[in-house]
């Protein structure tokens, strides 16, 4: 038997908010019936774009630093960090602070990921 990675899941105040900007983020499109309780972003068919995404609605905000993050690859980082801050995100860390090898942001909902310069 074989284990495999099937998806990542995001808890959220508005799944369908969040799928939306994950979506736009990785050029993909949130899958039919999306709502604030539950929504999901499909992998495409190019197995290097990633697991299925998945968004549910909790209670409560998120209050502590992620114990796990996703990184992002883009051959121009500042760039594609502007495209991500205007859908959304926020910059925490510029390329100066981890020596030009990556920019953290955080997703609108606050959950923190890195830019790596690739």
């Amino acid at each position: 038997m074989t284990t495999s990675l099937f998806g990542i899941s995001f808890d959220a105040r508005n799944a369908a908010e969040l799928a939306y900007f994950w979506a736009q983020a990785l050029h993909r499109t949130v899958n039919d019936g999306a709502t604030e309780q539950s929504a999901s972003v499909a992998p495409t068919d190019d197995p290097a774009a990633g697991p299925l995404l998945m968004f549910h609605q909790v209670p409560e905000g998120k209050t502590i630093k992620n114990r796990v993050h996703l990184d992002l690859v883009a051959a121009d980082a500042q760039v594609e960090a502007d495209r991500l801050i205007a859908l959304g995100a926020k910059q925490v860390r510029s390329l100066d602070e981890n020596n030009g090898g990556w920019i953290g942001l955080a997703d609108p909902e606050g959950n923190e990921f890195d830019l790596v310069a690739g």
